[in-house]
C-alpha cells in the first residue's frame, strides 16, 4: 500500500480552477496549471500551464511553461516556453527555448541562452 502512494505522489499536478481567485506566492514542488486567477508570482520546480481561462498578473519561475491564456509579467525558464494561438503575453522573457504559434500575442523582450538563468536553474534543486 506505501508503495502505490509514493507512485501516485511523484506524479501529481497541481489546479488552481476557474472561478478561484488567489493573491499571493505560489511555490509548486511539481506541475502546476493555472486555469483561474493569480495575482502574485509562481515558482515552480516542474511545468506551468496557464490554460485559456488563466490569468495570472506576476512573474513565472520554473523548468518549462506553456501559456495558453493571459499573463502580465515577466518570466525566467529554464528550458522551453511554448506560447499557443491563443496566449498574451505582457513582459519580459528569459528562457533557453521559445515556441510561439501563430496568432500568439508577445509584447514585451526577449533573452534565449544556452545555459538558464541562475534563478531558474535553482528550481531544480
Amino acid at each position: 500500500m506505501a508503495k502505490d502512494m509514493a507512485t501516485v505522489n511523484e506524479n501529481q499536478l497541481n489546479v488552481l480552477t476557474f472561478g478561484t481567485k488567489i493573491v499571493g506566492k505560489i511555490n509548486a514542488e511539481s506541475d502546476f496549471r493555472l486555469d483561474g486567477e493569480i495575482e502574485g508570482d509562481i515558482v515552480c520546480k516542474g511545468k506551468v500551464v496557464i490554460g485559456q481561462r488563466g490569468l495570472l498578473k506576476g512573474s513565472i519561475t520554473c523548468v518549462n511553461a506553456e501559456i495558453i491564456g493571459k499573463v502580465l509579467g515577466n518570466f525566467n525558464i529554464a528550458e522551453t516556453l511554448t506560447l499557443r494561438a491563443t496566449a498574451e503575453i505582457n513582459g519580459d522573457v528569459k528562457t533557453k527555448s521559445l515556441m510561439v504559434e501563430p496568432n500568439a500575442v508577445f509584447n514585451g523582450s526577449c533573452s534565449m541562452r544556452e545555459t538558464p538563468a541562475q534563478s531558474a536553474t535553482q528550481v531544480n534543486k
